[in-house]
């Protein structure tokens, strides 16, 4: 809503103040000598907050958005190491489709379009892009829009609050069926690379992804009590991790020929004293023992779907799986949901029997 306010100073000069007023956003105003350019101003303004193009006019029209995306890029993503060669890939995309655009011109409509021309686009691997890689470049954009807003006033709203993300898959659940599990753990223990099978034991028994298992030394590995503690994980907070069973037999085993010239579980041939310490390269000895075992369409990382899978089916919660994983919530463990359905209704015949004492009434 518009009001023009005639003033009029004591030397007869006449002026017109405007101010626009919609509710959820900041009162903008301006003065001008005429009631019509008044009226102009107003009525482009309203239109601008109610297309989401207007937002802290003078930073908006005054910084750019490959600014804001250098300045992101900077000073935030530093504090990101893990992603931040990914980050800073997909920030370049967006830096050289549309950084030369003012902010208080980047509207939901313009990332839109541009966001339609990467799902279009073809990866450097010859594939059509996913929705969920086209969903991460949104998200950085989205992130560093938040940082704009809520840190360096350039912005009073992020134009992405009106933007779509794209509807992702499920999550592959590909996991090993018994008779791949045994014929793979064969494999393994027959591959000529000592620390495979010791390896993938500890991935199937405990979840854990391949780069926490090349990363753990001996420090956090405590073999009296079963456990390991993660310190570097990819949701950044610190996991234990229960090693049991067999998979604690495999690094005792392993202790007692462990090298007293490296901290790590699983050191890499070329790691000496003199080189930094390395973990062992998964890549050749793994891929031979999946051509061994006539096992297809089957990921390293696949070998924590499975760990999940077998707890699922072993009556494990979705929260209890959640944890083991080190997932900070369900989403991602829900996808092993229909495992434990057989366990569900388990429980809740449980539940049925001790309320009414197994009556039929």
């Amino acid at each position: 809503m518009a009001s023009i306010e005639k003033r009029v100073t004591d030397d007869g000069k006449t002026s017109y103040r405007v101010k626009v007023r919609i509710k959820g956003f900041p009162v903008q105003s301006a003065t001008f000598e005429r009631k019509t350019d008044a009226a102009k101003w107003a009525q482009s303004t309203e239109s601008a907050i109610r297309e989401n193009r207007h937002f802290k006019t003078s930073e908006a029209k005054r910084h750019t958005l490959a600014e804001l995306l250098e300045r992101y890029a900077s000073e935030v993503l530093p504090t990101k190491p893990k992603t931040a060669p990914f980050q800073l890939r997909q920030i370049n995309w967006w830096k050289a489709e549309i950084g030369s655009y003012a902010l208080a011109d980047v509207t939901p409509s313009l990332i839109a379009q541009y966001r339609d021309k990467l799902a279009a686009g073809i990866t450097v691997r010859g594939k059509p892009r996913n929705p969920a890689t086209v969903n991460r470049y949104l998200a950085v954009l989205s992130h560093a829009f938040t940082i704009a807003v809520k840190e360096w006033g350039w912005l009073d709203d992020t134009p992405m609050r009106k933007v779509t993300k794209g509807k992702e898959a499920r999550g592959r659940v590909r996991f090993l069926s018994d008779g791949e599990r045994t014929r793979l753990l064969k494999a393994c223990k027959e591959s000529p690379n000592a620390y495979l099978y010791p390896v993938v034991v500890l991935a199937l028994s405990t979840g854990m992804r391949a780069g926490e298992i090349m990363g753990l030394t001996w420090d956090v590995v405590d073999l009296n009590q079963g456990y390991a503690i993660l310190h570097e994980t990819k949701n950044g907070e610190r996991r234990r991790v229960a090693i049991t069973g067999h998979a604690l037999e495999q690094l005792k085993e392993l202790s007692k020929v462990r090298r007293i010239d490296c901290n790590l579980l699983f050191p890499s041939k070329e790691t000496t004293p003199q080189k930094p310490q390395k973990g062992m390269d998964l890549r050749a000895p793994w891929l031979a023992a999946l051509k061994a075992a006539g096992i297809d369409d089957f990921k390293f990382h696949d070998l924590r779907h499975s760990a999940a899978s077998y707890l699922a089916m072993n009556g494990a919660s979705l929260a209890e799986i959640a944890e083991v994983l080190g997932h900070k919530t369900l989403q991602m463990v829900k996808r092993y949901a229909h495992l434990s359905e057989g366990h569900t209704a388990r429980v809740v015949a449980s539940m049925n029997d001790k309320i009414f004492g197994g009556r039929h009434e």
